[in-house]
Parts: C-alpha cells; sequence; structure tokens
C-alpha cells in the first residue's frame, strides 16, 4: 500500500477548496483536486504542485463519484481524508449581483427549483460522496471526514436577536447547510468507535465567487479550520466549529 497519505478536497478547482488542497500539500499529503470539470482542475493540480492530482468528480452525478472511487482505489490504494467543500449558494442565471443573490432565498418567493439543486449538491451530494468513498476510509489507519458548512446553517444563532446571522433571511443556502450539519450528526454517530472521525466546519464570509468575493475573510484564512481538523488524528468528532472555537448547532 501508497503509504504517503492521500486527501480528497471536493470543489478543489478554485477558492476555499484550492486553499485546503494546496494547504495539505505543504503538510505531506497527495491530495486529490476534485472538480466538476477535470480540465479545471488539472489546472488547479498543475498549479498547486507535484503532490497534487486531478480526479473529475462531480458530486451530484452518482456515476462521477463512482468512477472516483474507484481511480482512488486503483491509483493510490488509500484514502486518508475527505472534505467535502463542494457548495453552491445561488443556482438562478450567471452573472446575478449580491444582491440579487440575497433576494433570491426570501422564503415568500425562493424558487423551489432552485432549491432543489442547492440541496442536491450541498446535502445530497455530501452524502453519496462519503458513503462511495467510506470503504477506503474505513482501511485507512485513522480516517477523517471535514463537512465545510456555515453558521447561516446553525438553527442557535440563527435564532439569538443579538447574532448578525439572524439578519439573513434565507431559505436556500442557510437551510441546506443546516440540513449538512445534521448529516454531520448522523454519520458521527454511527461512526462512533470506528477509525474515522466527522466534523463540520465553517469558514467564515470568506470572499470567493459564492459571495461576490464581497467576503472580508482571505481563502487562507477560510481554509484554515477545515486544514486543522484534517490533520488531527484521534480528534474530535462530532463537533461543528470556527476559528473561534465551537459553533453551536
Amino acid at each position: 500500500m501508497n503509504n504517503t497519505k492521500v486527501a480528497l478536497v471536493t470543489g478543489a478547482n478554485k477558492g476555499i477548496g484550492f486553499q485546503i488542497a494546496q494547504d495539505l500539500t505543504t503538510r505531506g499529503f497527495t491530495v486529490l483536486v476534485g472538480s466538476r470539470r477535470l480540465g479545471s482542475g488539472q489546472e488547479a493540480a498543475q498549479r498547486i504542485g507535484a503532490r497534487a492530482h486531478a480526479l473529475q468528480l462531480d458530486v451530484t452525478d452518482p456515476r462521477s463519484i463512482a468512477a472516483a472511487a474507484e481511480r482512488i482505489r486503483g491509483d493510490f490504494q488509500r484514502l486518508d481524508v475527505l472534505v467535502n467543500n463542494a457548495g453552491i449558494a445561488y443556482a438562478g442565471p450567471p452573472g446575478a449581483s449580491f444582491e440579487e443573490k440575497i433576494a433570491a432565498g426570501r422564503p415568500s418567493t425562493a424558487s423551489m427549483d432552485h432549491m432543489r439543486a442547492i440541496f442536491e449538491t450541498n446535502v445530497f451530494g455530501v452524502i453519496a460522496t462519503i458513503q462511495a468513498m467510506l470503504p477506503l476510509l474505513r482501511q485507512a489507519p485513522v480516517g477523517r471526514i471535514v463537512n465545510v458548512s456555515s453558521t447561516v446553517g446553525s438553527l442557535t444563532l440563527q435564532s439569538d436577536p443579538s447574532h448578525p446571522v439572524r439578519a439573513i433571511i434565507d431559505t436556500l443556502y442557510s437551510p441546506s447547510k443546516t440540513a449538512l450539519n445534521a448529516v454531520t450528526v448522523a454519520f458521527a454517530k454511527e461512526l462512533q468507535g470506528t477509525n474515522i472521525t466527522v466534523n463540520a466546519v465553517c469558514p467564515g464570509f470568506t470572499a470567493t465567487d459564492l459571495n461576490n468575493f464581497r467576503g472580508h475573510r482571505s481563502v487562507e484564512e477560510g481554509a484554515r479550520e477545515a486544514v486543522r481538523l484534517a490533520l488531527l488524528e484521534g480528534g474530535p468528532t462530532g463537533t461543528f466549529s470556527n476559528d473561534d472555537g465551537i459553533v453551536p448547532w
């Protein structure tokens, strides 16, 4: 078996995912740069360096997920870390402003088609990817699953009149992250006592194309907590955290 630890980062051809992949290669990992379009993944892997390898992976396509798992098994013989970073915040026409994206999520007018598309990537895609990669993670000495969530998915904070996320009225992206948090807890409970930990992280309001680069945090800052948990062996499981510590569900 290959003795170099292997990590898969979904949606790693740009943004926070790219930075997570880059940071893990500097920690000695072989990193699989998951990307819907293979060409984008190849460009990203080339920018990261020799330890990075492009992997075509569309988390909404069962055939793509199965093929990715088979390639990992055949080419790398192991998987130590899975970072579920791929996600979308808006499913409308391209070119929308940040304000238009926010308005699209209002509960009274939100498109059900848009909600289905966002949940397909942010929730169902994560479940399908974990299920496909579990046999490989079970074979690792210490397996780690890190789900990239958001504090906007915290029902505790959304219900707190004093917290800034209370001002976000959204039934698209935010509920998808609430559901992702529930998925994180469910997998953590099922895998309790095994070699695999499952945790959720919030990168903070990071400047990426999800928010038209309105975020105030850099991708280096946004990647930090996911990388920390990806590196932990024998760390916690079933937690939701950011740079400041534990985030309430």
